[in-house]
């Protein structure tokens, strides 16, 4: 079994990531409930962002200077890009929705962005397990099942709201603004997944 020794630095910053993208799906889950004040939810996502690049520029600059690590170079410096583009892609969404000047929630939004809520949390335990993984957890994989569950899930309200949507609204530009805004969070969900295959793969690698 690999050792760890006391540098849990990485780690800490994983998880601290990993927080940052469930607080961004938080305010997210937020503004579209309240799209009329979405400027107080924006600033606040910038805010987080910004946070979330303060985490992955010390992981990065930590691991440029490291000799040895818990893992590898190429898995810690993906893990932390794939959580970084979570929160950027939050962000970027509600800056859309700013922009658009979209001042009416669709009503398949809001379960589209509590859906992406529940994932960043099931994700971030997911990122928690790896520590405990070297010693032998025997959580993770149901941690893992539970993303894959939830993407699925996003899957077929990503589907199902396209479909309305092009159903529904007759404008093109309203089309096109919408569709960017299910895209976007449909990103952000997928990025969950694949944090959760790099973590799988991880587990197994360093088992």
């Amino acid at each position: 079994m690999l050792k760890l020794g006391k540098d849990h630095t990485f780690f800490d910053l994983l998880e601290s990531q990993a927080k940052t993208a469930v607080r961004a799906a938080e305010v997210f889950s937020a503004l579209v409930l309240d799209l009329k004040n979405v400027k107080t939810h924006t600033d606040k996502l910038i805010a987080i962002e910004n946070e979330g690049d303060d985490f992955t520029h010390k992981l990065q600059t930590k691991l440029s200077g490291a000799f040895i690590t818990p893992l590898d170079h190429e898995d810690l410096s993906e893990l932390s890009h794939l959580l970084d583009d979570v929160t950027d892609c939050i962000e970027a969404v509600g800056a859309r929705i700013e922009m658009y000047k979209l001042t009416e929630s669709r009503p398949d939004i809001i379960p589209f962005a509590a859906n992406l809520l529940d994932v960043t949390k099931v994700t971030e335990e997911a990122v928690a397990e790896l520590r405990s993984q070297f010693q032998k957890s025997d959580t993770i994989a149901g941690v893992l099942v539970r993303v894959h569950t939830l993407e699925n899930e996003s899957d077929r309200q990503y589907r199902a709201a396209l479909t309305k949507l092009f159903d529904e609204v007759t404008d093109p530009i309203s089309i096109l603004k919408w569709k960017e805004v299910y895209d976007r969070v449909e990103f952000a969900i997928d990025r969950c997944e694949s944090i959760a295959n790099l973590v799988e793969n991880m587990t197994v690698k360093y088992a």
